[in-house]
């Protein structure tokens, strides 16, 4: 999957933290094919617990209904995917997930986190295919979760 500028993507989810400081969970949804970027979302968990940054984007690629191949997206993200947002990606059809840090990482700096990666959560969904590439613009990631401390329960 190199036909993309992963550290381009990764820097919009990071400027779409501004949003949403305290939760800094960004997420950009790029169609493969022409880079064009269908959706972005930022985390709402304050809203409704279910409404990371990965959802955010999901929903509003979604309300756009405009016929993309979800298997022709990937999905940018400062942080890997949870268990729930790996398993909406999963049933959207969404073909790739790139993230900055892992949930190993939030884990270990106190953020409240479901420790299963989402590499396990693939491969543990027969027949629901994502590719997952970790560790873009990782360091940039890691200074803003670090910046916050332990997040607020939920995320």
């Amino acid at each position: 999957m190199n036909d993309l500028n992963h550290e381009r993507y990764m820097r919009r989810a990071i400027e779409l933290t501004a949003h949403c400081p305290a939760l800094p969970f960004g997420a950009v949804l790029v169609h493969r094919p022409t880079g064009r970027v269908v959706a972005e979302g930022w985390n709402r968990s304050g809203e409704n617990p279910t409404w990371h940054g990965e959802i955010d984007a999901l929903n509003r690629w979604a309300a756009t209904a405009d016929g993309t191949d979800p298997a022709e997206l990937v999905l940018y993200t400062t942080a890997e995917p949870c268990p729930m947002c790996q398993g909406a990606v999963l049933f959207a059809g969404v073909g790739a997930v790139v993230f900055g840090v892992s949930i190993g990482f939030l884990a270990a700096t106190g953020w409240d986190q479901i420790e299963i990666p989402a590499a396990e959560v693939i491969r543990r969904s027969p027949g629901l295919q994502c590719e997952v590439i970790g560790g873009v613009l990782e360091e940039e990631c890691r200074e803003l979760f670090l910046a916050v401390g332990r997040a607020a329960p939920g995320r």
